[in-house]
């Protein structure tokens, strides 16, 4: 290796994460198969545990491994990417009844977490919050396809479980390449790298203000007659609901009006009849109760027992008084009025007759009135063409400062990126090849800034740098996808890292310097990777061997943790195929930094 490899290598490394968001919306649909595994580590924010049940062609598995580099390994079909399938179930991916191992209610995926400062606020945020320092989440798929997700013990949505899962996994899978020749992919990841993606937010939101206002500009200019129809509408219907004067309280105040006027006649008959029972009439109950009251207490010197009995009639007799107080001055104040009835009656219709016409209620006739009100206002501000111009180019102005901020950041970025990402291909055995963000001036600003970007290569010294997506071969565009994903996983910041197969379609010396960039990447965080290359899988710090076996006519997947023994066997096999030489034995252990 050349003497800038080593940084070359680290540069490759540190970014073989990013991909992850990509991945969890393309993980590869699922085939039968269950499983459960059981992953250990002690580095906070990492995968804990993760417990498979009749998960597709599994029905139990339990594995512990530690914090650094595995690998998973076996033969093809054998089932290693049971393991990314099922966590990407429980990181919120969309499941499916066919997950369901044959013959089982359900399927059901757990994992336990250390949660990290950020997830926790998260947690905290959404109350989800579980046992300090960690979380749980679980998933449940029954054999209908019903799904139900769980964090800490607490039903969540499968969005809350995706959002979760941005703080803990990234998966990358081995066709991920593939989504780097389009261009919106291409944007995503140098605003990503650059750090840029708020100020693209901030960009296409000052683009739909501006849009907002130049459609509603243009919508004036090429139908200002239904503008001024609108206008004039509105303007005669606040003049009638104003002229008609009308609150709610007043509403109130002329229903209850109305009803006393209509019936003041039997209100007033009634008064007097509770007066003439109470004290004005023969007999009233009044002077019954003073006759009473008196005669008690003329007694009340011969049997003190009558001061129980006083004790209650004296309150009856003050009551009874002020009821009669009341109902004389309430009859003094009822009055049949035929006048005030009529001009009652006749403000009643005034008001139906309005709220009929606008196709509301009575009460509703205010907030009408001030509809009509804030439509007219908006007309009259947009019925100036002159005042509408003026706004639609003070959004232009605001789109362009942004945009403009935004190319900065990015014409930066990708100076950078396009040094970083050759610099890695050198490593990949594409020595002289060079990378290339272009950065196209659009002829106006979009949602997306003020350029077209495009990603180019030339895979060897002396060519011409062109579109990613046509000059790369096959092979060229795995190893140029993986150096630039490798540079832009700086931003990353899940401490698990999953790799399904990115290795495919390199070998040899490339290989190597892959399964040692991913063995540095494992110091600083939990790297698992699903791999058919021995170079890489002698490079792991733990290697995982997944076989299949069928018996009594069902297939199931086992894995198993592997000892140095075993691991040189399987290595050996990696490297000699179904025949294993002494010699195949001895490249393995050479491979392995092992004595055979």
């Amino acid at each position: 290796m050349r003497e800038s490899s080593a940084k070359d290598s680290w540069i490759w490394v540190r970014a073989f994460c990013v991909a992850v968001a990509w991945m969890i919306t393309h993980v590869r649909g699922f085939t039968p198969s269950l499983f459960t595994l059981h992953l250990s580590l002690r580095n906070n924010g990492m995968l804990r545990s993760l417990s498979i049940r009749d998960f597709v062609i599994v029905d139990r598995m339990d594995l512990e491994f530690d914090s650094g580099f595995t690998v998973l390994t076996g033969e093809t079909g054998a089932g290693k990417s049971i393991l990314i399938d099922a966590l990407a179930l429980v990181l919120g991916e969309r499941g499916e009844a066919l997950v369901v191992r044959s013959g089982a209610k359900q399927a059901e995926i757990s994992a336990e977490f250390d949660a990290g400062a950020a997830l926790t606020r998260w947690l905290e945020d959404n109350e989800l919050a579980g046992d300090e320092g960690g979380c749980l989440m679980r998933r449940v798929i029954d054999a209908a396809g019903r799904s139900r997700g769980f964090i800490n013990g607490r039903a969540a949505t499968l969005a809350q479980m995706r959002e979760a899962g941005e703080f803990l996994v990234d998966i990358h899978g081995q066709h991920q390449h593939q989504s780097l020749t389009r261009a919106a992919a291409q944007r995503e990841l140098l605003d990503a790298y650059g750090g840029m993606h708020g100020q693209a937010a901030e960009v296409a939101r000052a683009w739909r203000d501006w849009k907002q206002r130049r459609d509603r500009r243009i919508a004036f200019e090429t139908d200002a007659a239904a503008f001024a129809a609108e206008r004039e509408q509105l303007e005669w219907q606040v003049r009638d609901l104003e002229a008609l004067n009308f609150s709610a309280d007043e509403w109130r105040e002329l229903l209850n009006e109305h009803a006393r006027l209509a019936h003041a006649a039997s209100l007033i008959e009634a008064a007097q009849q509770g007066l003439d029972a109470l004290s004005e009439g023969d007999g009233s109950g009044l002077s019954q109760v003073n006759s009473v009251i008196a005669r008690l207490n003329s007694l009340l010197e011969h049997d003190a027992g009558l001061k129980q009995i006083l004790d209650v009639l004296e309150p009856a007799q003050i009551q009874l008084q002020e009821a009669v107080y009341a109902l004389r001055h309430y009859g003094e104040r009822l009055d049949v009025d035929p006048q005030r009835l009529r001009e009652s009656d006749q403000r009643l219709d005034a008001i139906h007759t309005t709220s009929r016409k606008y196709r509301v209620t009575p009460e509703q006739l205010p907030h009408t009135l001030e509809n009509a009100r804030l439509r007219l206002a908006e007309l009259a501000e947009s019925g100036n063409v002159e005042v509408l111009r003026r706004m639609e180019a003070e959004a232009h102005m605001a789109c362009l400062a942004e945009a403009k901020k935004l190319s900065a950041g990015r014409n930066k970025a990708a100076k950078k990126l396009s040094e970083q990402v050759t610099a890695a291909m050198q490593s990949l055995a594409m020595a002289g090849g060079v990378f290339e963000v272009a950065l196209e001036t659009v002829d106006e600003v979009n949602a997306h800034g003020l350029e077209h970007i495009e990603f180019r290569v030339s895979a060897h010294k002396g060519m011409a740098p062109g579109s990613l997506a046509k000059v790369a071969s096959g092979g060229e565009l795995s190893r140029v996808s993986l150096a630039l994903q490798t540079v832009v996983s700086q931003v990353a910041q899940v401490p698990t890292l999953i790799f399904d197969e990115v290795d495919a379609g390199i070998g040899g010396r490339v290989a190597e310097i892959v399964g040692k960039m991913l063995r540095q990447l494992g110091k600083k965080h939990q790297v698992m990777c699903i791999t058919h290359l021995p170079q890489v899988a002698a490079s792991a710090d733990q290697q995982w061997q997944v076989t299949k076996s069928a018996a009594n006519g069902r297939v199931s997947s086992k894995v198993a943790v592997l000892d140095e023994p075993q691991r040189l066997e399987e290595i050996a096999r990696m490297l000699g195929g179904v025949k294993i030489t002494e010699t195949t034995r001895k490249h393995a252990a050479e491979m392995l930094g092992i004595k055979h």
